[in-house]
């Protein structure tokens, strides 16, 4: 053969074997990232040719799918009173994604979940029918908790502390995902530079310094530390206390409470700070932190499914600081979700339930594919005799403390408010806080909740947990007690 003839062919082969090697590359490694790019529209014109299957509450499917018009894209998201639960399901767009249970179960949602296929449907990549989630969702409570923060900026959050199922989780101000569905780009804009942040979930993702709440904390390390051997003991605790290592008085929002060595219950009742602050200081931060990583501070994993963002108690503080955290200060986060397992655990002697806001989900013939109902984890937080004491005082707060505001007829309650500071000197509107559990006195029915009202139209000084956020948390309770 010719040289030069060969020299072309062996170069031919070389560019034959390296566009060869080019297509595997493609196809078997950049395949699946391609494949995934945000920026590739086949992945939404898939997404979008057939409804999407739908998230459930109480039987009735929240979310839909319409079919559009003069677009790729054949069908589009759309939700039933969008606004109103909108912290549970989040969104689904064709521009900007999902999110919350949206995004969590996309793939059940859109037929590609593999729990859907049949062998031969796994075989030829086909799509199945949509599946749908099932939450655990009562739409009562969560009516009930959105009309009573009404424009308040807050959120809330109801549990079943039997069971872990969470009733209710409202955040506001809130959305219409619908809006944002086909993406309207003016819409998503104006709600993105909200100084109100609607589309952050305030109830699972925004944790802020939780008031005289975490005095439940406080007080559960100090009776299982046996600091003191129960709520009636007499504690050690002078008024005023001054932060140790300053000259810092630790102030009680009331001068004429009975707080000077006052017990636990009363301490509740009137949330005496100087008798908590002591109190953590006495215990030390490593036994409150403790008892806080119990409740479920401090845990970078909790999914409800969707993920919560960490409570946190603080680590490596002065005594100072350590009595600051006794009231719900200095560096101590929660979410309103965290101080609901706070209330839940107590309610439920001791014992928290794992929350979760997804019952079930099943295939398109209704088929069960995996039950949270029968998988919920319990573990045990304080002793029931523990518990059973910090009911009673938080019984006592209903009946003639700070949370006289949640008192139900035909129910047995327990609560405790908080103001927590905010701003630089306490210079902006204090946070409202109120945790409660309430179990009816004729049907058996229990509930945990948890609010937060973050902003309101009140003046600074009638800003409390019981003129603010009890009136919210009665609302939910007496929904859920219902028969």
């Amino acid at each position: 053969m010719n040289k030069t003839i060969r020299r072309a062919a062996v170069f031919s082969l070389l560019l034959v074997l390296s566009l060869l090697v080019r297509a595997t590359w493609v196809q078997f490694y950049d395949g699946k990232a391609l494949a995934e790019d945000k920026k590739n529209r086949r992945n939404a014109i898939a997404l979008y040719a057939n409804p999407l299957g739908n998230i459930i509450v109480a039987g009735d499917a929240i979310t839909g799918s319409a079919q559009t018009k003069g677009s790729d894209l054949k069908y589009k998201r759309t939700y039933t009173d969008g606004s109103l639960y909108a912290a549970v399901t989040g969104y689904s767009s064709q521009v900007y994604g999902a999110t919350q249970l949206e995004g969590i179960y996309q793939d059940l949602l859109d037929g590609t979940a593999t729990q859907l296929k049949d062998p031969l449907d796994t075989l030829t990549n086909k799509r199945a029918d949509p599946g749908d989630v099932v939450t655990t969702i009562d739409p009562d409570v969560q009516k009930a908790a959105y009309n009573a923060l009404g424009d308040k900026k807050g959120a809330a959050v109801a549990i079943d502390p039997k069971t872990g199922k969470i009733l209710a989780v409202v955040s506001t101000p809130s959305y219409d995902p619908t809006t944002i569905s086909t993406g309207n780009d003016s819409v998503w804009k104006k709600l993105k530079k909200d100084s109100d942040k609607p589309l952050v979930n305030r109830a699972l993702r925004q944790p802020l310094p939780p008031g005289s709440t975490f005095k439940l904390v406080v007080a559960a390390a100090a009776l299982e530390d046996g600091l003191y051997s129960d709520v009636d003991t007499k504690t050690d605790s002078p008024n005023p206390y001054t932060l140790p290592g300053t000259t810092t008085p630790l102030k009680n929002e009331s001068s004429s409470a009975p707080c000077k060595n006052a017990s636990i219950r009363v301490a509740l009742q009137y949330s005496c700070n100087n008798v908590f602050g002591k109190m953590a200081v006495d215990l030390g931060q490593d036994k409150v932190k403790a008892m806080a990583e119990k409740f479920g501070f401090n845990d970078t994993t909790q999914d409800v499914p969707v993920r919560a963002y960490t409570s946190v108690y603080p680590s490596n503080m002065d005594k100072s600081s350590t009595a600051l955290t006794g009231i719900g200060q200095f560096d101590v986060t929660a979410t309103p979700l965290q101080m609901a397992m706070v209330s839940a655990a107590i309610a439920n002697d001791g014992k928290l339930v794992s929350p979760h806001m997804v019952s079930q989900t099943s295939d398109a013939d209704g088929n069960v594919l995996k039950n949270y109902d029968d998988s919920t984890e319990t573990k045990e937080i304080v002793s029931s005799s523990t518990a059973q004491q910090l009911q009673s005082a938080m019984q006592t707060v209903i009946k003639d403390g700070t949370g006289t505001n949640a008192q139900i007829s035909g129910a047995t309650v327990g609560g405790k408010t908080g103001t927590a500071q905010h701003g630089e000197n306490n210079s902006k509107t204090p946070y409202a806080w109120f945790t409660s559990y309430a179990k009816s006195d004729s049907n058996g029915k229990e509930v945990a909740v948890a609010v937060l009202v973050e902003q309101s139209d009140a003046a600074r000084s009638e800003v409390s947990g019981n003129g603010l956020a009890a009136p919210v948390a009665k609302a939910m309770m007496q929904a859920a007690l219902k028969n």
